[in-house]
C-alpha cells in the first residue's frame, strides 16, 4: 500500500496503487492480466481472453437498468518503461513506486503508468463497485497497446457486445477525443563497416536532461529529440571543425513512441583539445538556442578506453548524413482540424549492432496519403545513404463522428460536471478507437480521461482534482445511458 489509496476516489486509487505494485510494461502484461482475471473469476464476473491475451470481463445491468444500451470501458494494459539516469529500476520486478506532491501523482524516477493506468483503474473500479447506477457492461482491457497496438491489432470480431465503447485514454481534463491519428512503424538499417582503429582516445558525447515526452501529444512542443541533437552536433563537428574523427558507436532513445532524452555517440580522435572545444562551443550555442525549450541540456563528454575497431570513414560519414537528414517533428498541420498536427514522424530509437546502426521510427497521420509521404522521404533519404527501411504494423486512424448519440451525452454531462463546456477534439496519438472501430464499425464511441502531464517519461504525473472530475463523469454517463432502440 501506497499513500496514493487514502485519495478520493477512494476505490478507483485503491485500483491504481494495486496496478502500480505489478510490473506490467509492454510485452510483459502476463503477472498484471493474471491478476485481474482471478480477480474477476473471485468476483463471480464472465472473464474470458482472446487469442492474442485481450481480457474480456462482463458484468449485469443494475436493477432498473437491464433495458439500456450495453457499454463497453476500454483501457490497455501495459506501460511505456522509463526511468531517469542514476535509478536503478527493474520494470519486469520492480513496482513503480507512486506518491503524491501537492496536487498531482508521480512516480520515484520511472513513469508513473498513469497512461493508461488510471483508465485502467477506473474500469475495474466500476465493476468492483457494488453501488453504482449502469447498464449491462463489458471491459475491454488490451495488450500491448504502447509497442504496437498488437491488442486491438488482434481483436476479433463478435466478442464484443456492446453498442456503446468509452475509451479511457485521454490525457486532458475536459475534452473529449471524437478521433485520432493512424500511424506506421519503420526499422531503419545502415550496414557499416569497421576498421582497426588507429586513434590515440576515445570519448563518450552525450546529450542528456532533455524534456521527453509523448511523440505524439508532445510532437508539436519543441520538445527536441536527443538523436537528432546528437546528430547536428556530429554534422557541426564534421563539417565545420578541422578534427579528425571516427564513430565507434551511436545510440539513444529505449521506445519506438517517446522523444529520446538521451542519445550518446563514441568518438575516436588524437586531437582531444579540439573535440573538447567543439563540444564546449556547441553546448553553450544549444543551451542559448533552446533555453526555453530545454532549460535543463547538457552534453556530457567522458574519455574511455579505445575500442579495437572503428567505423571507417565512408561508414561514419554516411551515418551522420542519414541521421541528420531524417525527417523528425511536425511534417504538416491539418488543413481540416484547426490546431492539430495532420502528420509527423520520429525516431525513437537508435542503436549501433555489430556491423549495423539501426533505428526505429514511428510516423503518425490523420490521413493515409500523409504517412506514404513520410514513407517516400524515407525511401528517398536511405536510399541515398545505403540504408534500408522496412516498414511494420501499420494501424488506421478514428475518423471522427461528431453527431453521435455517445457524444452528445458525454458533452452534456461534462459540461454539468465541469461548470463550462468540454472541448471536443481529435488527437495527434494513437488511441485504439480506429483499430475497434474497424471490427466493430457499428459501435459509437468517445474517449475521456484525467490530466496526465509528460506521459511517456519519467516526469509523468496525473492531476489528482481531474481524476475526481473523470470518475465523477464516467459514474454519471454510466447512469445515463438511453434505453435500447
Amino acid at each position: 500500500m501506497s499513500e496514493i489509496q487514502s485519495l478520493q476516489p477512494q476505490l478507483l486509487w485503491q485500483w491504481f496503487d494495486r496496478i502500480c505494485a505489478i510490473p506490467h510494461p509492454s510485452y510483459h502484461e502476463e503477472k498484471i492480466a493474471t491478476f485481474i482475471v482471478n480477480w474477476a473469476k473471485e468476483k463471480g464476473l464472465f472473464v474470458e481472453r482472446d487469442a492474442v491475451g485481450n481480457i474480456l470481463i462482463r458484468k449485469a445491468a443494475s436493477k432498473g437498468m437491464e433495458n439500456h444500451q450495453k457499454v463497453a470501458l476500454q483501457a490497455h494494459l501495459d506501460m511505456v518503461p522509463q526511468a531517469n539516469e542514476g535509478t536503478a529500476h527493474n520494470f519486469l520486478e520492480d513496482p513503480i513506486l507512486p506518491y503524491i506532491d501537492g496536487e498531482w501523482v508521480k512516480a520515484t524516477g520511472t513513469t508513473l503508468g498513469a497512461d493508461n493506468g488510471i483508465g485502467m483503474a477506473s474500469t475495474l473500479a466500476v465493476l468492483d463497485s457494488d453501488d453504482l447506477l449502469h447498464p449491462e457492461l463489458e471491459v475491454l482491457l488490451t495488450m500491448t497497446e504502447e509497442a504496437g497496438m498488437d491488442g486491438a491489432m488482434g481483436l476479433q470480431a463478435g466478442w464484443l457486445q456492446s453498442d456503446l465503447m468509452i475509451n479511457t485514454d485521454t490525457e486532458e481534463n475536459g475534452e473529449i477525443y471524437i478521433g485520432c491519428a493512424g500511424g506506421q512503424d519503420a526499422q531503419l538499417n545502415l550496414p557499416i563497416q569497421r576498421v582497426q582503429n588507429t586513434f590515440s582516445k576515445s570519448y563518450q558525447v552525450a546529450v542528456k536532461g532533455l524534456r521527453g515526452g509523448h511523440s505524439g501529444c508532445d510532437i508539436h512542443t519543441g520538445r527536441v529529440n536527443a538523436i537528432k541533437l546528437l546528430a547536428r552536433f556530429l554534422t557541426d563537428v564534421q563539417q565545420h571543425n578541422a578534427l579528425e574523427f571516427s564513430l565507434a558507436e551511436v545510440r539513444g532513445g529505449s521506445v519506438r513512441n517517446a522523444i529520446p532524452r538521451e542519445a550518446v555517440a563514441t568518438l575516436c580522435v588524437n586531437d582531444d583539445v579540439a573535440l573538447k572545444s567543439a563540444v564546449q562551443k556547441f553546448t553553450e550555442l544549444m543551451q542559448q538556442e533552446l533555453a526555453v525549450a530545454e532549460p535543463n541540456l547538457v552534453i556530457n563528454l567522458q574519455e574511455i578506453a579505445p575500442p579495437e575497431r572503428v567505423f571507417d570513414v565512408n561508414s561514419s560519414l554516411k551515418t551522420i548524413h542519414l541521421l541528420n537528414a531524417l525527417p523528425n517533428g511536425v511534417v504538416r498541420n491539418s488543413d481540416v482540424v484547426k490546431g492539430v498536427v495532420e502528420t509527423s514522424s520520429s525516431i525513437g530509437v537508435l542503436s549501433t549492432e555489430d556491423d549495423h546502426v539501426k533505428g526505429h521510427i514511428l510516423m503518425r497521420s490523420l490521413i493515409e496519403s500523409g504517412k506514404q509521404y513520410v514513407e517516400n522521404l524515407l525511401h528517398s533519404i536511405t536510399a541515398l545513404c545505403g540504408a534500408t527501411i522496412q516498414f511494420s504494423g501499420g494501424y488506421p486512424g478514428w475518423a471522427p463522428q461528431p453527431d453521435t448519440e455517445i457524444l452528445s451525452l458525454t458533452e452534456k454531462i461534462y459540461g454539468e460536471v465541469l461548470g463550462y463546456k468540454p472541448v471536443v477534439k481529435v488527437i495527434h496519438a494513437g488511441l485504439e478507437c480506429g483499430l475497434i472501430k474497424k471490427i466493430y464499425p457499428n459501435m459509437d464511441m468517445v474517449s475521456i480521461g484525467p490530466t496526465i502531464q509528460n506521459a511517456h517519461s519519467p516526469d509523468e504525473k496525473v492531476h489528482i482534482p481531474a481524476v475526481q472530475t473523470y470518475w465523477s463523469l464516467l459514474t454519471k454517463i454510466l447512469a445515463a445511458i438511453p434505453e435500447k432502440k
